[in-house]
This record gives C-alpha cells, sequence and structure tokens, in this order.
C-alpha cells in the first residue's frame, strides 16, 4: 500500500507541470521558438479515403501555407486497397508505400510498421504522429502537440488527451464512452505495473510527438501494441519528467468492432508482457500463448495476436555506417 501512494504522489506531482492544453500553444508563439526546428507530420493510413484527404489538407492549408510550422507532410500508405493514396497526394501529402520503405528489409503488417517506416521516411527534428481516420481534425491537433517540445528543450515526448465519444449503430452519440481498450486493458496494466503513466489519460491514443532523436533509440511494436510499447520504452529511455501531454478536446473516428478490439487487447497483453520479461520483472517457463480463440454468430474463429518488433532505427544507420 505505501508504494502505491508513492507511485500515487508521483503521478499528482508529475500531472500538474506537464500537463495542458491546445489554447495554451498558440502558433504565432510556437512560430517564434522554432527557430531551425524542423517538424514532420507522419499519418499511417490504411483504407482511409474518406478521411485523410481533409486532414492533408487542414494540415497544408493552417500550418505549411498561412504559417510555416510543418516543413513536411508524410503518408504511409499501408497497403491500401481504396484510393487511400491518390486522396492524401492530391490533399498535398508526400505518399510513400509502407513496403518500398526499406526495401532491403522483410515487410511486416500492422499499424506500428506504417509508424515505424514514417519515422525513417521523414526528415523532421520534431515527429508528430497523427491517425488517418478522424473526422473532427483541426490544426490544433499538430501545433498543440509541438508546443512543449519547441518551447522546453527538456520534453521529450508528448501524448494527446481527449474526450472520445462513441457512436452507436443505433446512431447515438455517448460522452467518454470511447476507448474501451484502453480502459479494459491498457490504464489497469500501466496502473499496476508502470503506475508512473497512470496520468496518461490517452495512453493508446494515435496522436503524439517526439524528438526524432528520442523516437530512433526505441523499438517499434509492429502491431496494435505499437503505443503502450513506446509509452512504457519512453519512460525507461527518458525518464517521467521528460514526457507531456496535451489536451486536444474532442476526438471522433471509427469504432471498431467488437472482435477487432479483442485481437488489438491480446497484441497489447503480449507487447506489456515482453516489456515485463526484458526489464526483469517476471521469469516464465515458456512465452505466453499467442493464439485466441473468438466466439461469433457464424462460430469459432482461431486468430493469431502475436507481435513483431522493429529495432531501434538507430541501430540499423549504425549498422549501415559500419558495413
Amino acid at each position: 500500500m505505501e508504494t502505491d501512494l508513492r507511485a500515487l504522489a508521483r503521478v499528482q506531482e508529475w500531472y500538474g507541470p506537464h500537463s495542458s492544453t491546445a489554447a495554451e500553444w498558440p502558433v504565432d508563439a510556437l512560430m517564434l521558438a522554432k527557430g531551425n526546428t524542423t517538424v514532420s507530420v507522419v499519418l499511417p493510413a490504411r483504407d482511409e479515403e474518406r478521411t485523410v484527404g481533409d486532414i492533408v489538407t487542414v494540415i497544408r492549408r493552417d500550418l505549411v501555407e498561412r504559417v510555416p510550422l510543418v516543413d513536411e507532410i508524410v503518408v504511409v500508405d499501408s497497403n491500401s486497397t481504396d484510393a487511400t493514396a491518390e486522396r492524401a497526394r492530391a490533399a498535398g501529402a508526400r505518399v510513400v508505400a509502407q513496403d518500398e520503405v526499406l526495401p532491403h528489409l522483410p515487410a511486416l503488417t500492422g499499424k506500428g510498421e506504417a509508424l515505424w517506416k514514417g519515422l525513417a521516411a521523414s526528415g523532421g527534428d520534431l515527429v508528430v504522429f497523427v491517425d488517418a481516420d478522424l473526422r473532427n481534425f483541426g490544426a490544433h491537433f499538430v501545433s498543440g502537440l509541438v508546443g512543449p517540445l519547441l518551447v522546453d528543450r527538456d520534453t521529450q515526448f508528448v501524448k494527446a488527451t481527449y474526450e472520445r465519444p462513441y457512436t452507436g449503430a443505433d446512431g447515438v452519440v455517448r460522452r467518454g464512452a470511447g476507448g474501451r481498450v484502453t480502459e479494459l486493458v491498457a490504464r489497469p496494466l500501466l496502473n499496476m505495473f508502470w503506475p508512473e503513466l497512470a496520468g496518461f489519460s490517452q495512453p493508446l491514443g494515435g496522436e503524439y510527438a517526439a524528438r526524432r532523436e528520442v523516437l530512433e533509440r526505441v523499438p517499434f511494436v509492429t502491431e496494435y501494441g505499437v503505443e503502450f510499447g513506446l509509452l512504457v520504452d519512453l519512460l525507461q529511455l527518458v525518464g517521467l519528467d521528460a514526457m507531456a501531454q496535451v489536451d486536444l478536446g474532442q476526438r471522433t473516428h471509427t469504432h471498431q468492432p467488437i472482435a477487432a478490439l479483442g485481437r488489438m487487447a491480446g497484441q497489447i497483453m503480449l507487447t506489456a508482457w515482453s516489456r515485463l520479461e526484458r526489464q526483469g520483472r517476471v521469469l516464465a517457463s515458456e512465452p505466453p500463448a499467442h493464439t485466441l480463440l473468438q466466439f461469433g454468430l457464424e462460430g469459432a474463429d482461431l486468430v493469431d495476436v502475436a507481435v513483431a518488433e522493429r529495432p531501434p532505427l538507430a541501430s540499423l544507420v549504425l549498422e549501415e555506417d559500419v558495413a
């Protein structure tokens, strides 16, 4: 109990100085702090033709043309079967095909793979990740996240927080009901094993920014455990005081069916397990199973929720330099 109270006190001590709102980071003030710092916005996108063009348009119009806060917009086309690449390119993004980035490496799948390839394909000193399925995107999603990084050199990583409403099949919007995997899996795991991170209210959210030099020093889980893994790994690398969060208001996006959420939960649990093992906090005679038996109206289905992992990007650069 004493350990729990100490962890809670640490979170309370961190929360105030390291939490802010997007309104506290006006673009004009950020331009004064930007100097020679370059900013890349990376959007991982798979079959997001309905939303990716609008997001890119807002960033280009408000943060490239009106005010040159952003230096490049990169959309990573993650093997889309629709017009995602065309819509993004027409809106002004540089589009890269996921499998064509570092093509000498075996191709992997998943959101984390797209993020890692986006990091490799971009060149900014600061990298902002934004999901491509957002329906209410505003330029403050980017400016709010880069604000603490531009103003405070000690800040290394900034995570977004927001309200996540849930729109049911009946069309009824339920405030605060989104983020089901966050509340049922991710936050309990963080509170149990990494309580210092309990102050991050949206640990699985897809909007965050960091310094390139930091992102290139941590591995990327290739599937949906990527955000969980980054939080835990960055805590170990830079410490809690180098991390911050910014409230962006409200986030609306596409909701996954319950079976997909089950697979995501399994991937996050395996990601957490791998970090516990790596940190020497659990010992097991054999690894956890990575198959998940799911039941639906049409019967049972056995799915694989295993997660692969890309190494820190900096390690590849060092290997190439040596070679």
